[in-house]
């Protein structure tokens, strides 16, 4: 056993040992997420949220899970079978190598790369894949047309997230997220979102978009859609689905936290503590505007970028560009 650990290479068991513990991560978050959600949406409702299983209902998403777990996992007769099974794995695969590169407190990240955004950004495509594989081999037209919307949403929306970040980009002159994270102060005005507030709220409303979160959850509306792409998933691949919803919510969160946020830095505590605290504070965010706003039509959500946020995300590149300029 010892010499089989010498001869793999330090730094491929460090990813190893990475990928692991981000795993856990993903789903602990995960629960803790569906737990906050519904306490979250009783609180706004005025009703109690769960409290049947385990004190003040602490134990329901476990509870959930080991239901998802237990149910059979049907595949309709009609439907595109390998498709249909590799699209919920196609939607979780990705994420976890977009969390490697993010640095939660000092020297505590998977993967160091100096290109580490682009990855993250790359990567951030493949759901939109997963997506419309979902919905089209599902043969079932609510989950097409759920898919259709997914597609457009996210292309859309896409293109002003890219603006914000490369607002950032040219004021740090770096894709790295550690040297991002570094470049800010333990201080709030020592912050990006001092200098990019516009470009800190346009990615946070763009990032509901993209997560597909209330009130841009047009691909998965259940009053008019039953479901959308996953109305006939059940069992573990819904589960997929679902955890994958949460997990890609916290890479954008985490994502905001590095760019604009100051990262894990910040006084009178250790710096996982604030990378953990900002991170579900804008997470606490997400929920709440969930159970506050009302969806807005599709053609509203559609105008809404292309006439509104791509156009102030451009404004703000060029103003940053111009400053930037003259400042140098």
């Amino acid at each position: 056993m010892m010499e089989l650990l010498e001869v793999i290479p330090p730094e491929l068991i460090r990813l190893a040992l990475a990928l692991a513990v981000l795993a856990a991560f993903v789903g602990a978050n995960a629960l803790l997420l569906v737990y906050i959600e519904r306490k979250t949406a009783g609180f706004v409702q005025r009703r109690p949220g769960p409290y049947e299983v385990g004190p003040r209902g602490i134990l329901t998403p476990v509870a959930d899970a080991f239901k998802l777990m237990g149910k059979q996992s049907l595949i309709p007769d009609c439907a595109d079978r390998p498709l249909f099974r590799l699209a919920p794995l196609l939607a979780f695969a990705p994420l976890l190598l977009m969390m490697m590169p993010m640095e939660f407190g000092p020297n505590l990240y998977g993967l160091s790369l100096n290109m580490g955004l682009l990855l993250i950004l790359a990567f951030a495509g493949v759901n939109v894949l997963a997506v419309c594989l979902a919905g089209w081999s599902s043969n079932n037209k609510w989950s097409l047309l759920g898919a259709a919307r997914a597609v457009a949403q996210s292309v859309a929306y896409e293109i002003p997230v890219l603006l914000c970040v490369l607002a950032v980009l040219f004021m740090t002159g770096s894709l790295d997220m550690l040297e991002i994270g570094a470049g800010q102060g333990p201080w709030p005005w020592q912050w990006n979102v001092v200098m990019q507030p516009l470009a800190f709220i346009l990615f946070f409303i763009c990032s509901l978009a993209e997560s597909h979160r209330a009130p841009f959850d047009l691909p998965e509306a259940e009053s008019e859609l039953t479901a959308g792409f996953h109305t006939e998933y059940s069992g573990m691949p819904f589960a997929i689905f679902f955890l994958a919803e949460y997990t890609e919510m916290t890479i954008l969160c985490a994502v905001a936290v590095i760019l604009f946020l100051g990262g894990w830095q910040g006084p009178f505590m250790p710096g996982p503590w604030w990378f953990l605290i900002k991170l579900y504070a804008l997470l606490l965010i997400m929920i709440w505007i969930r159970w506050t706003f009302p969806r807005v039509r599709f053609d509203i959500m559609l105008s809404l970028c292309w006439r509104y946020f791509i156009p102030l995300a451009l404004l703000n590149l060029f103003i940053t560009a111009v400053v930037l300029a003259l400042v140098r």
